[in-house]
C-alpha cells in the first residue's frame, strides 16, 4: 500500500486566538479581555428565531365576542363558545 503524500505532511499550527499588536499588557489585562471575549457567545441566544407571545399577553382573549342577535339569542347567550 503507498504511503499518503498527505499524512505525511506536518500539520500547520494552529493561529493564536488573540494577539497583542500594541502596547505590552500586563497578565491580569490579557486574562480580563480572555474573560470578556470568552463570555460573549454566551449573551446572544442560542436561537435566533423569535418566540411566539404568550398566551398571557394576547389582548384578543380581553375583547368582548359580538352579542348573538335573532330569534333564540337570548337562549344562545347562556351557552359558552
Amino acid at each position: 500500500m503507498p504511503d499518503d503524500p498527505a499524512a505525511s505532511e506536518p500539520t500547520p499550527e494552529p493561529r493564536p486566538l488573540l494577539r497583542v499588536v500594541k502596547g505590552t499588557p500586563d497578565p491580569a489585562e490579557l486574562a480580563a479581555l480572555a474573560a470578556v471575549i470568552a463570555a460573549a457567545p454566551a449573551a446572544q441566544p442560542a436561537d435566533p428565531t423569535p418566540q411566539p407571545p404568550s398566551a398571557w399577553s394576547d389582548r384578543a382573549a380581553a375583547t368582548r365576542r359580538p352579542l348573538p342577535h335573532g330569534p333564540g339569542a337570548w337562549r344562545a347567550s347562556a351557552f359558552p363558545r
